[in-house]
């Protein structure tokens, strides 16, 4: 069981240019207070002073809206939250080599730019969140919640620690939750594989049933946001199961429901060449936006959502062919079937008034990308939205920002410009929007008659 100050560092300024080494590549972890982020003299200055830049920063986003970088070159950043004051709080995480922890953050001249950076903790990590002057930090193994100084950057230490014991995990082991507000704080515990197969990503090996991982895997569980020293097996509550991995999760208050975008299993041609072709493959299954609800299942390893026929499908682990749907119908409906692959890695709820009244109660999904289509294009790369009302889905999604890939025919993930990783809603309604790949983060607004953005 973590101690409250393992792995827990000093404050420290991250200085200019210190970099981390992440195999053969180098990225920088920090960034000068006296360096441009993307020229800011041709930038054109919003009503409350914030500059966009000329160029949005790289992005394309629908008329009437802008965006500036506000931080750039942070290295392995994932989710982000941001204070009251504009101050912001960005998660690190680098599995394979155990690196990560958090940047605060801070423009202390008031340009609209971040120019003050500090490190806190050196756990790798992904949840991230700020409710009531507390930073919640969801650690790869444990959830933290450190008390933020009113007028303070930097929080108290030693962090309370929440929650420890979670089952080990070599893969989909970031840990993004939500909080709702009676209390609760669900966390996404990924799949350990991609089918639950007697030997796992082997063409042919049968899956498991019932599958092991489900007691500990593959779900959603909820926990206390405010009860220290809480374990997994002892306080923790299998909430909704059949999930393979949500990184994408946030509570819509407006309905006051639980929705999660999962990632998809991968690799039908490979493993089933037998009953799938590689366009096949390419395209399935789809990336499920799901309203979860107490007890549910939601069909994985058994079944998978086909986008094409509109309809669950036997997994060929189980005897599937593409066709069959045994026992699959009674599994819920995702209320969104997205593209395969697409990677959603992060989804909030928009309650700001600051965009126009399609987007206030809508949700916003940052789509990391694909990287198992070849030889085919990689696609996502996006930040989408959907349409809310009190009921749920009201309306078609469409892209919102686009152009982090920098290529319309992208052959590789690691070809591409910027990946869209975490998503914040800041005080004045303003979007966030964090990069995995160089480490920038956006801030996009609404502008109407202040000249063409996009």
């Amino acid at each position: 069981m973590p101690s409250a100050d393992r792995k827990q560092v000093a404050y420290r300024p991250l200085r200019c240019r210190e970099l981390f080494i992440l195999g053969a590549a180098l990225l920088m972890a920090g960034a000068c207070a006296d360096s441009d982020q993307t020229g800011n003299d041709d930038a054109e200055k919003t009503a409350s002073g914030f500059l966009c830049d000329a160029d949005n920063g790289g992005l394309t986003l629908p008329d009437g809206f802008c965006a500036g970088v506000v931080a750039d070159n942070l290295g392995v950043i994932r989710h982000l939250a941001v204070n009251t004051n504009g101050d912001l709080y960005v998660s690190m995480r680098h599995q394979r080599l155990k690196l990560g922890g958090i940047i605060a953050m801070r423009d202390e001249n008031s340009d609209g730019r971040m120019d003050r950076y500090e490190r806190i903790s050196e756990e790798p990590g992904m949840g991230i969140q700020i409710r009531d002057d507390r930073l919640y930090f969801a650690a790869d193994d444990a959830v933290y919640r450190y008390r933020l100084r009113p007028g303070q950057l930097l929080p108290e230490l030693p962090p309370e620690v929440l929650i420890t014991g979670f089952p080990g995990q070599s893969r989909h082991s970031g840990k993004p939750f939500t909080l709702d507000n009676r209390g609760g704080l669900f966390i996404n515990i990924g799949a350990e594989s991609n089918a639950c197969q007697v030997q796992d990503l082997v063409a042919g090996s049968p899956g498991i049933k019932p599958c092991p991982e489900l007691q500990r895997h593959a779900g959603i569980w909820k926990f206390s946001d405010d009860l220290p020293a809480q374990t997994f097996s002892k306080d923790g509550k299998l909430y909704a199961s059949g999930i393979r991995n949500a990184y994408a999760i946030d509570w819509n208050f407006n309905n006051d429901r639980l929705y999660v975008t999962q990632h998809g299993r991968d690799q039908l041609y490979e493993l089933w060449p037998e009953h799938f072709s590689a366009t096949d493959s390419s395209k399935l299954p789809a990336e499920e936006f799901i309203e979860v609800r107490e007890g549910g299942a939601y069909g994985w390893p058994y079944c998978y959502y086909d986008q094409v026929q509109q309809r669950r499908v036997l997994a060929p682990e189980y005897g599937g062919d593409g066709q069959a749907t045994d026992g699959c119908e009674d599994y819920p409906e995702p209320v969104i079937a997205f593209p395969g692959h697409y990677g959603p890695n992060d989804l909030i709820f928009y309650n700001g008034d600051q965009f126009p009244p399609e987007y206030r109660g809508g949700a916003f999904i940052a789509f990391h990308g694909s990287y198992n289509r070849g030889p085919f294009q990689q696609v996502g790369y996006q930040v989408v939205f959907v349409p809310f009302d009190k009921d749920g889905v009201s309306g078609e999604w469409r892209v919102f920002a686009d152009n982090f890939a920098g290529t319309e025919n992208l052959q590789s993930p690691q070809d591409a410009n910027f990946r869209p990783t975490g998503l914040a809603e800041g005080p004045d309604g303003s979007l966030y929007i964090t990069d995995s790949v160089q480490g920038r983060i956006w801030r996009v607004m609404y502008r109407p008659g202040n000249g063409p953005a996009g």
